[in-house]
């Protein structure tokens, strides 16, 4: 009996190569990789953005109202740097949170980094209450 002629390796069962994309563990390992990156970089900008401190702040911290034409405010300001003088913002609002008064309190230098100021907001009708709306250094 004659020799069977040798007969090359056929190739492994399945669709030809490339024929429906890349393979498909390499987009998943690609998008896999993105998200990764996505979630790092979200957490890298939330710890920076939590962990800056803006240079001053102003905190309510009590308000009275005088009567009809007035409102005493109590309020903390808070600065990362303490001898830098500042000025805060600080209104009156009515029942139906409209402006009724303002008033701009100097606030100087000092040793600490935290100080309390009480002023008197002047109002134009009976204010429901007072507070501390913005503050800048100078």
């Amino acid at each position: 009996m004659p020799d069977a002629p040798e007969v090359p390796d056929a190739p492994p069962p399945g669709p030809p190569p490339d024929r429906y994309g890349s393979r498909p563990g390499r987009r998943a390992a690609r998008t896999a990789a993105l998200v990764l990156a996505l979630v790092a970089a979200l957490v890298a900008a939330a710890w920076f953005g939590l962990r800056s401190t803006p240079p001053i702040q102003g905190h309510d911290v009590a308000f009275r109202v005088l009567g009809d034409d007035a409102v005493e405010v109590t309020f903390d300001v808070s600065r990362t740097d303490p001898a830098r003088p500042a000025t805060c913002r600080v209104e009156a609002l009515n029942a139906s949170h409209a402006q009724v008064g303002v008033v701009t309190v100097d606030v100087p230098g000092s040793e600490h980094a935290r100080v309390r100021l009480t002023t008197t907001v002047r109002t134009s009708e009976r204010a429901v209450t007072g507070t501390v709306t913005a503050c800048a250094l100078d």
